[in-house]
């Protein structure tokens, strides 16, 4: 049994209305008010604001020293370590990518020539 659209759309008609007078009921119900605006704050009350925002809040700022980083070769005696992880993952990236590249490359170049291209196993014809 199936049912055309148009049944669909009538079945569903009444829950539709519900919902829309249910949710126009509620805007309806929320009376708006006069506008009241904000307390204002006292010069007091502004100076003490300014002096809490001026403090630390979780003593980030005591630890965050400026600190060059180490070189290979050494550097100051106190200074941050040099990124060995970072340079040899991204040595094993250009490791791994390269294959990939170089093959692109030859098959790209070979569709533009037409010809086989001057890297790879047929380079002596190339020549």
């Amino acid at each position: 049994m199936t049912l055309r659209p148009s049944l669909l759309v009538r079945s569903s008609m009444p829950w539709l209305v519900g919902a829309c007078l249910l949710l126009g009921g509620a805007a309806l119900a929320k009376k708006p008010t006069e506008f009241q605006a904000p307390q204002q704050m006292s010069e007091e009350d502004i100076a003490a604001a300014k002096a809490r925002s001026k403090n630390p809040l979780n003593g980030f700022d005591e630890k965050m020293e400026e600190q060059p980083t180490c070189m290979p070769w050494g550097g100051p005696a106190k200074c941050k370590p040099f990124p060995w992880m970072a340079v040899g993952l991204a040595f094993l990236s250009f490791l791994v990518a390269a294959p990939f590249g170089l093959r692109a490359f030859k098959t790209t170049s070979r569709e533009i020539s037409g010809a086989d291209s001057s890297l790879g196993p047929n380079r002596s014809q190339a020549e």
